[in-house]
This record gives C-alpha cells, structure tokens and sequence, in this order.
C-alpha cells in the first residue's frame, strides 16, 4: 500500500473524527513548527483582482500534517532584509502533497507584495511548520458557524474543504463579509462546495455592490437582524471567526448582543501590530536572583540573562540562532522544550495547553524563573 493509500485508509468515517487532533497528525510526517523547509511553487491561482493562491510542495515531494486552520510562517529577503509572515494554509489537510497560501496584496504590505511581484511556478520559498491553535478540531460541536471578513476566509476555507472533502455533511453554516461582490475570496468554489454538502449553507454580505449591477445578495454590514433572518439558531453553533481586527471586534460585541455563550467563541488573527509591553521586573523582596542561566541540552551553549528578558530575546543577545517570527506569542515559531527550569509565560494563542503539559513553552514570551535547559 503506497503513501496515498495508507492516508485515506486513515480518513475518518464520521464526523467525530474529524474533529480529533489524532486525525490529521495520523496522515503523514510531522513537519514541526520550528523547522525551516524549502517549498517548490506549483502554481498560482488569481482569486480576484488583489488576491492571490499559491500551491507549493514540499521539496522532497512527501506529503504534510496540520489540522484545518492552521498556519505557516513564510519567509523571503526582500531588498536585502529577511522578511517573515504567519499566512494561514487555505488547502485542507485532506490534500497532504499541495500546501497552499493565500495572499491578499496590501498596499505597503511588505511580503505580500513580494509574493504577488516574485511568485513564480519553480520559484522556491522557505516555510516554517505548520502551528497554530485556531482549527475546527477545538471542537466536536454538531453545528458550527463560521464568520470571515476578507482574507479571513482563508481558515474557515480549509476546514470546509476538509469536511466536503470526507463526505462528512456536517452543519456548517459559512457567512462571508466583503467589500464588493467581485472581491469575494472563494466565491465559486463556496457555491460549488453547496451542491456537494446539502447541510453546508454559504451567505455573502456585502458594503456595496461594485459594478456587479446584477447583485441580489445582502449589502450593507453584518447585523444580529440579517444573522438572526438567516440562521434563527446561531446562537446554538460554535462560532470561528476569521478577519480584520475591527470586523473581529464588532462580530464578538454582535454575537454578545444576541446572546452567543462566548465560551463557543473562536477568533484568529495575525494583527500583532501592538506591541507588547515588557513584563516589569519584581521587586527585590520577591525574587531570589536578578539573573539565570540557560543551557542549551544540544549545543551544550550556555549563556546568563536577567529576570525581565524574553528567553528569546536573551539568546539572540548570546549569539544563539532561534526560529522566531511574530515576537509576541501568536505565531508559535519559536516553540521548545524547557527540560528543566520553569518560566513565566504569558502568550497570545501560539501554543496548546497540550503542548504546555509536555513542557514546551514559547521564549519570546517566557521569562524564567529559575536556572534552564533547554532542549537545542
């Protein structure tokens, strides 16, 4: 039985499967999230006008593991300058050997410019593993609600493609906000996922209508009213959301309003523009020591850092090369296991509780409390 084979021979035969971690990280090999890989460019898909799928695969041409909504960590020189960004993987971890990105171009956007300019079929781009916490296997719920705004569809999208993928029919209800008609993410594609899942429904909403004068569908903005006309029963489903930090916050406050237990509420985003602020440093009658030392368990380096360092920023500082990218807990790069010592660790959704029980931590978010080893 070759590699495809032994996969779908591991697909689940219900819904509950599907939502088991145990699923995906049955599939194929473990590409961990502090790996670096070279991806070959496959193809590029125009989605619309500004928004852009790239389809790679993995140089050595073995298939991937993730789970539905999980996201990689590209990296480029750009003008000479490393550049790295979290983009969610939009294709479903039902197509193990094609891992896609996509890409909206954003005026001044950095690398998403540099994909759209350089991008090419051949063309090769580093990639982290695949992290992150935001995935339809944080929950068996039977019914599920997915709200995106903009490229926010691209999570959402890769747990749909997942489920229509196994057959499953689960109850997906998949409300999508964009600026115009001609700027919807997917829009065919969700049509045609429609016919092929009876109990999948799909709602577009748009501000205006563009020059699509024929448009029919909702304008305006998402509203408890046009939510409640469409699904009398959102406030039983379990909610992911996906989109731009404001259109994140209006939903919450939406779905608050009309009564939505928050503790079914899920939400993504890469927005770390804010910074975050340094961890004030204890007082003197609180802490033993104002400085710790680190080893490293592989390279038998060693190196002292002070009490109100990151970990990461400390081993940056020594000299030691760590893979990192967003610096503020979200995209889970930077993840190791502490073998011994403890730290305070304070992150934004870049790691699971399963993964702080077998004693990784996140150093650019983790300051120690005592001496470490660490396992690099």
């Amino acid at each position: 039985m070759n590699s495809v084979e032994r996969l779908f021979d591991r697909m689940p035969e219900s819904a509950d499967r599907l939502s088991s971690t145990g699923t995906w990280e049955s599939g194929a090999r473990q590409w961990p999230s502090s790996e670096q890989q070279t991806l070959i460019c496959c193809r590029i898909v125009e989605e619309t006008h500004d928004v852009r799928t790239f389809e790679f695969r993995t140089e050595d041409g073995l298939p991937v593991r993730f789970e539905p909504g999980q996201f990689m960590t590209v990296s480029g020189t750009v003008q000479g300058q490393s550049v790295a960004r979290c983009y969610t993987i939009s294709s479903p971890p039902t197509r193990p050997y094609l891992v896609s990105i996509t890409v909206k171009r954003v005026p001044g956007g950095v690398m998403s410019n540099w994909l759209h300019e350089n991008m090419k079929p051949g063309n090769q781009l580093h990639a982290y593993g695949p992290s992150g916490a935001f995935t339809s296997t944080a929950s068996a719920a039977p019914k599920s609600l997915y709200l995106s705004a903009g490229s926010g569809v691209t999570p959402l999208m890769s747990m749909t493609r997942a489920s229509v993928d196994l057959g499953l029919d689960r109850d997906i209800a998949f409300v999508h906000s964009a600026r115009t008609p001609a700027d919807i993410v997917f829009r065919e594609e969700l049509q045609r996922l429609v016919k092929l899942s009876p109990r999948l429904k799909v709602f577009f909403v748009c501000e205006g209508i563009g020059n699509e004068k024929t448009w029919v569908g909702a304008t305006g903005r998402l509203s408890i009213q046009l939510l409640s006309e469409w699904l009398p029963d959102y406030a039983d489903r379990e909610v992911f959301t996906c989109g731009p930090a404001g259109y994140m916050s209006a939903v919450r406050d939406l779905l608050r309003e009309g009564g939505h237990d928050p503790a079914r509420y899920h939400q993504e985003s890469f927005d770390i523009s804010a910074a975050v602020a340094p961890e004030p440093a204890a007082p003197e009658r609180e802490r033993a020591q104002d400085t710790f030392t680190v080893k490293l368990s592989r390279s038998s380096k060693t190196f002292t850092m002070g009490v109100s360092e990151t970990v990461l920023s400390a081993a940056k500082k020594a000299g030691v090369v760590i893979a990192s990218s967003c610096t503020q807990g979200v995209c889970g790069t930077c993840k190791t296991k502490v073998l011994e010592g403890t730290v305070d660790m304070k992150h934004n959704g870049g790691i699971r509780e399963r993964e702080v029980q077998k004693g990784f931590r996140l150093l650019c978010c983790s300051r120690p409390t005592s001496d470490l080893v660490l396992e690099l």
